[in-house]
């Protein structure tokens, strides 16, 4: 299998060869041997579906005479969810199109598969089908309402000591650049006794940061009581299950182990989150919250449910009670009708808030987003421009962040021998601290920080 994109379609990756583990099936990392090839995609940028399609073209140019000419091609994830319709025309390549809602029938669709007949010659071009009557499989719902359980099977493909938990799945949000919503259909959460029998599992197993993903988790259990709440309004977490009751239970289960917070929506932040994340020691002092800008007028277009003065008090909320926390946020430039003083604007407000962790996009023109169609589209050079001085600016904040830790000893779980994070990064995102000596893998340690590489610091374990 190859995996592209997000955390979120890594565990879909990870539900589907699950799958076909429990029914015996095995998994292999060498494509020479697989009778099947899978390709999950992404496509929530055109840079996403360009890789996505990249990589379905050269899987199947691999299938060619260094590999069996029966090998089967199936293309999952988001892509296949969006475009396989258009797809089955257009890449013929494709044996099947699994969408998000048969994710657990991938078993049944390899039997199905290898039972039919060779439909096409060794392989010379991506088009040399020999029976042209020949149609892929396509398994995509319109309208994706699956979400796992506690006891979905699952193949693991991230390291031991760390794991990404999907507690929901979906987006009612209607972000005007996003079309997630489209792909992956409206929220819908998890029961809190699923995700801390999963959690409570993962840890026993010997699982030391436990990263709670989903489109907003910040949403959590809120399906329903909260779907006529005014987004503008602060949230009464007295009415039904929040993340606050979440995480309070997670932070109860016996070990030693991280929890992270990643993808948090600021509408619904509260006042009982904040505290709930102060007084939970197991939660990591990290807060994902992608803010996407700043300008009132580029919040209105962009239909974020928010305010720029909701924003900038939120932020003062959280570093007050959460002591020591850092924030990652990321933001979009070049968005339909941005002025130069707006991005002024935004770049004014990045210097004045001085975030741990931040990245930058350059929009993208998503087809079938309600910006897309908007007037006022930048060129791709103005955008790119915006980007750089975004970064550059960061850059020199992150330099800042880095060197105010060097003396410090902080807590790092160990990514690899001479590689480990502290909680204020998340894997494969933030930085990394540089070890001078090696350490053991999987573990917590206490290290001293001696230097810094910008993003990455230096540090020596103490132990």
């Amino acid at each position: 299998m190859i995996s592209l994109g997000c955390a979120k379609n890594l565990v879909d990756a990870e539900i589907m060869l699950g799958s076909v583990v429990a029914k015996g099936m095995q998994v292999t990392g060498d494509a020479d041997e697989a009778d099947v090839l899978i390709v999950n995609t992404c496509a929530f940028i055109d840079s996403a579906k360009e890789e996505s399609i990249e990589a379905i073209l050269e899987a199947h140019q691999g299938r060619g005479l260094k590999r069996r000419a029966g090998q089967k091609l199936i293309v999952s994830g988001c892509m296949a969810q969006r475009f396989s319709k258009e797809l089955a025309g257009d890449l013929p390549e494709v044996d099947a199109f699994i969408g998000l809602d048969s994710i657990t029938s991938l078993p049944t669709v390899i039997e199905e598969l290898l039972a039919r007949p060779l439909h096409r010659s060794p392989i010379t071009d991506h088009q040399s089908l020999t029976n042209p009557s020949w149609s892929p499989l396509n398994l995509v719902t319109r309208k994706p309402v699956y979400i796992p359980d506690w006891d979905t099977p699952r193949f693991r493909l991230t390291p031991a000591h760390t794991v990404f938990t999907k507690i929901a799945e979906g987006c009612n949000h209607p972000c005007s650049f996003c079309v997630i919503p489209q792909m992956r259909g409206r929220h819908r959460s998890r029961t809190v006794e699923s995700v801390v029998k999963e959690v409570r599992g993962l840890v026993e197993s010997g699982a030391k940061e436990i990263n709670l993903i989903s489109q907003d988790t910040t949403y959590f259990g809120m399906d329903g009581w909260a779907e006529k709440a005014n987004p503008r309004q602060p949230v009464d977490p007295s009415r039904g299950t929040t993340l606050v009751h979440l995480l309070r239970a997670l932070n109860d289960i016996p070990g030693d182990f991280w929890i992270r917070l990643l993808y948090t929506h600021p509408a619904h932040w509260s006042d009982d989150l904040i505290a709930c994340i102060a007084e939970c020691p197991k939660v990591a002092r990290y807060i994902d919250m992608p803010l996407q800008h700043i300008h009132p007028r580029m919040l209105d277009l962009m239909r974020r449910e928010t305010t720029s003065e909701h924003i900038e008090t939120l932020i003062a909320r959280i570093r007050a009670g959460i002591p020591a926390i850092a924030i990652r946020t990321t933001f979009i430039v070049g968005f339909p009708g941005e002025a130069e003083e707006e991005f002024a604007y935004l770049l004014d407000f990045i210097a004045r808030t001085r975030f741990e962790r931040l990245g930058v996009f350059s929009y993208s023109q998503e087809e079938g987003s309600r910006a897309a169609k908007m007037e006022g589209q930048l060129a791709n050079k103005v955008k790119q421009a915006r980007y750089r001085r975004a970064m550059k600016l960061q850059q020199r904040i992150a330099a800042e962040h880095s060197a105010a830790q060097v003396g410090r000893t902080v807590r790092a779980l160990v990514d690899a021998p001479q590689v480990a994070r502290s909680q204020a990064d998340a894997p494969d995102i933030d930085g990394r601290i540089l070890l001078t000596h090696a350490a053991p893998v999987g573990e917590f340690i206490d290290v001293r920080i001696t230097g810094t590489r910008v993003y990455d610091l230096l540090g020596e374990p103490l132990c």
